[in-house]
């Protein structure tokens, strides 16, 4: 082995380096053959004849150094190199050719590189644990609630002692901190102490955490992330034993923990989008933090126990917990646990969010690529045509048909791999911004998500197979064109006679991208069309022209003190130039955060088993009319609605439940754990506060004059709402305080940051969906105008003979239209599947029937103007002119 490897690789240097005795063997060799020659003189010969029989006896010179040279380095990959030159010597005679191949192959190569590097450590990597195929993760589900995968310690340690399928069970929570020596801030996973023997994570430096940490009496303890330890602890060996403090917002007071060891390389925690810096043992939090739903809980499957026989046993086991709990509320009798798989990591909202948009984007920048393979494939199908002569001449000179295929190949081969540098590329900062822009969509309060976007060997060796699929794919077309290349008919007619099956192919591959095009068409407009009724009235109020002051009441003492301050406040926004109307409330649309409570209606009897919660909101007068929501009956709050009974106003969902076919305006209401009841003023249209992709949800608006759990101004405008800004701003601090705003913005980019999904999938559907029309058209119009210059000929006969402009016009427009339609009738189911996939992944939307309709007048336009650009050029052939070619 050492031995054949010693040779290879002598002969790989051998093949970089000129030899120093080839001179000398090829002085040798023609001093061989004059010698020769000089004794065929001797004999009589002609000088002439004489060498020409001397280099007979004796072989060529040239055939002897390549020999030679064969024997010293590796014949393959001299004619790889010598290939490749000539492939760079063609692709620059031919800039504009290969400025578009290579263009089109990064926009290609990039997307799907970009993509995948955010799919693969998201969703498809696996922990870097113990066999990470037999975690699980739980979650319950409350009646018309997402899941959640929350429990407090009870319910924790009630799983882990009573269970017979796991065997291991583990939970954590997420904190944002700050440590009292590092002012940034430090992501902390609080974790149960058998967090690392469950995973099999071993300590670089110290220990981990143990089931010892979590008694009672243990002392806090923290492990840091290798991470960590090297660029902010500078890889210092005396951290470990070292006192570490940390406050986050919902520990009562700075915490103190000891570092007691650091974690392996490599493993960043079972969160992916949260990668933690330390690791805290759960004793150190507060008994009311760990009495709450704060733990998130991981299991790992015994061997031989699938995950719904887990599944069901723990069903079982819940029964008492939710019993308990429909005590209060009967709901929690009709509420699940499940398990799902965990092995590559614990869901979050990035997950929920993103996961099923992400695949579908898979699955459209692989059309790309193909699309992109297909259009090239036809170029170069084109361009190898008229380079038929050129092939004819090497397989006559003796070139083998397998030489010239593979000649081409590498041709191939060398324009995706520019495309593939440029890719790479410009995938890193596609996919940061992809990145950037998913981050803005979380509206959970916590840390914000940070998905770390690795070019490592797992990306590239995506990316290089990727490439090296595309360049077969598009360069096998002409390849096998060169390999069955028919050289007497090419030397004969210059350019050859075009057989009937590439004629046919050609179409084919026009076909083909049509096809494609129409998919990917398609799958914009569904998400463009979803976006626009997204954004439509269906959200129950106007989101333009409304400027969000997010406050803090911490400056009022009491109620009183916050109305009067409240009372100042109102009438200075109002008297800013541009402002229509003022109002307060606790929260706003699709701003999370809302409260719910179970409603008692008067005249209404409902089974204790059906009740559900209802949103609440805290609102003042001007409400509904700062946020254009239309008053259906009764009338609006006033500033006299504070005597009891209590005012509230209520939506169209509320009156239908409880009040169907009677006037709820006057009727009465109670709501949970309030013995007083409350009296409907007035009944408002429906309006999306929750989740806009749902319908609009039973909500009770509440009188309120000012109180503290009014931390929400909103402003009508009617300028752009940028322009009060500063001056609204500044009119809040000088009546609240100086730390009193918390955050500035506008309803319309509330509601576009509850929209991420769609908006990105609308924008990136809408540029492939562009891109996948521009490749068609190119391949279309490249056809047609290859077409219309070898039947130059043809039409200046046809023009001759009688024949009008319009005709060849309709001629060219006719055959273009007849490839669209075989694109439609090959690419309409595909369509179809397309958009009911695309529906699929962002929440269930109809089929897209509308959409492949709109999609295909779409690309009849664009295939329309493409095949009129040549057909426009042949209308203005001279016959005259066209009779004289060949």
């Amino acid at each position: 082995m050492t031995a054949a490897l010693r040779e290879w690789l002598q002969r790989l240097w051998g093949t970089f380096r000129k030899a120093p005795e080839d001179a000398d063997m090829e002085a040798e060799l023609q001093s061989h053959v004059e010698m020769i020659a000089d004794e065929l003189q001797r004999r009589g010969m002609p000088p002439l004849e004489a060498m020409r029989q001397a280099r007979i006896q004796a072989g060529g010179v040239a055939q002897a150094m390549e020999q030679r040279r064969d024997q010293r380095g590796l014949p393959w990959l001299e004619d790889f190199i010598r290939d490749l030159r000539f492939g760079a010597r063609m692709l620059r005679r031919n800039p504009g050719f290969a400025v578009v191949s290579v263009l089109t192959l990064m926009l290609a190569i990039g997307a799907n590189t970009a993509i995948f590097s955010l799919v693969d450590p998201l969703l498809f990597r696996d922990l870097p644990v113990r066999d990470p195929g037999s975690l699980v993760q739980f979650s319950f589900h409350y009646p018309l609630d997402p899941p959640l995968n929350m429990f407090d310690r009870p319910t924790y340690e009630h799983y882990r002692d009573g269970n017979h399928v796991f065997s291991d069970l583990f939970g954590l929570t997420v904190l944002s901190t700050r440590s009292r020596t590092d002012q940034d801030p430090v992501n902390a996973d609080v974790v149960t102490g058998n967090f690392f023997e469950a995973l099999g994570v071993r300590p670089a430096r110290g220990r981990v955490l143990t089931s010892a940490d979590d008694r009672p009496d243990a002392a806090p303890a923290v492990v840091v992330s290798w991470r960590y330890w090297k660029t902010r602890l500078n890889g210092d060996p005396a951290v470990i034993g070292s006192l570490v403090d940390v406050t986050d917002t919902r520990l009562p007071m700075p915490l103190h923990a000891t570092i007691v060891g650091v974690a392996e390389s490599g493993f960043s925690g079972i969160v992916v989008d949260y990668p933690p810096d330390m690791w805290m043992s759960l004793s150190a939090m507060p008994d009311a933090m760990q009495s709450k739903g704060s733990l998130s809980l991981v299991a790992r499957l015994k061997p031989g126990v699938r995950i719904e026989q887990a599944q069901a046993e723990m069903r079982v086991l819940d029964r008492a917990r939710l019993a308990r709990a429909a005590q209060r509320d009967p709901q929690w009798l009709r509420a699940v646990i499940d398990l799902a798989p965990a092995r590559t990591g614990l869901d979050t909202p990035l997950h929920q969010q993103f996961g099923g948009p992400l695949r579908l984007l898979m699955i459209l920048v692989a059309g790309v690529l193909l699309l992109a393979c297909v259009n090239l494939g036809g170029l170069l199908l084109a361009r190898g045509a008229a380079r038929q002569h050129e092939m004819a001449v090497r397989v006559s000179l003796g070139a083998g048909r397998l030489r010239v295929m593979r000649q081409v190949l590498t041709e191939s081969l060398l324009l995706a791999s520019l495309g593939c540098v440029l890719g790479v590329l410009s995938a890193r900062f596609a996919a940061t911004f992809l990145m950037r822009t998913m981050v803005a969509a979380q509206r959970v309060p916590g840390p914000a998500p940070h998905l770390e976007i690795p070019l490592d060997a797992r990306v590239l060796g995506f990316t290089i197979v990727t490439t090296l699929a595309a360049a077969l794919v598009f360069g096998l077309a002409p390849a096998v064109a060169a390999f069955g290349s028919a050289p007497a008919d090419a030397l004969r007619h210059g350019r050859g006679v075009q057989p009937r099956s590439r004629r046919v192919f050609g179409n084919g591959l026009v076909v083909g991208q049509v096809a494609i095009s129409l998919a990917l068409l398609s799958v914009a407009q569904l998400y463009i069309g979803h976006l626009r009724e997204l954004r439509g009235p269906s959200l129950g109020f106007d989101r333009d022209g409304v400027l969000l002051i997010s406050v803090n009441n911490a400056r009022a003492q009491n109620r009183q003190a916050l109305a009067a301050l409240y009372a100042a406040l109102v009438p200075r926004l109002a008297a800013i130039p541009g402002v229509r109307s003022v109002a307060t409330s606790g929260t706003t649309p699709l701003a999370l955060g809302a409260a719910s409570r179970f409603l008692r209606a008067e005249g209404f009897d409902e089974p204790v088993e059906n009740r559900q919660r209802v949103a609440m909101n805290w609102v003042s007068p001007n409400y509904f009319a700062t946020y254009g929501t239309p008053l259906l009956a009764g009338r609006d709050f006033r500033d006299g609605d504070v005597e009891q009974p209590r005012r509230v106003i209520v939506n169209q969902a509320v009156a239908r439940q409880y009040f169907a076919g009677r006037d709820a305006v006057g009727r009465r209401i109670w709501l949970e754990n309030e013995r007083d009841p409350y009296e409907i003023v007035g009944v408002v249209a429906n309006a999306k506060y929750t989740d806009v992709h749902v319908e609009a949800r039973a909500i009770v608006y509440v009188f309120t004059p000012m109180s503290r759990g009014s931390s929400q101004v909103s402003l009508r405008t009617s300028v752009r709402p940028a322009a009060v800004a500063a001056a609204a701003q500044r009119a809040v601090i000088e009546v609240l305080g100086a730390d009193s705003v918390r955050g500035v913005s506008t309803l319309a980019d509330q509601v576009d940051a509850a929209m991420v999904p769609e908006r990105l999938m609308a924008t990136l559907g809408g540029f492939f969906g562009m891109v996948g029309a521009l490749l068609a058209a190119v391949g279309l119009y490249g056809l047609l105008a290859y077409t219309v210059t070898r039947r130059t000929k043809e039409i200046g006969i046809r023009m001759a003979l009688g024949a009008t402009r319009g005709a060849v016009t309709r001629m060219i427009l006719g055959g273009a239209l007849t490839l669209v339609a075989g694109g439609f009738v090959a690419g309409s189911p595909a369509a179809f599947w397309a958009t009911r996939l695309a529906g699929a992944a962002v929440g269930g939307l109809p089929g897209g029937r509308i959409a492949v309709v709109v999609a295909a007048a779409a690309m009849i336009c664009v295939a329309s103007f493409a095949a009129w650009l040549p057909a426009r050029r042949a209308t203005r052939i001279e016959p005259l002119t066209a009779l004289r070619t060949e």
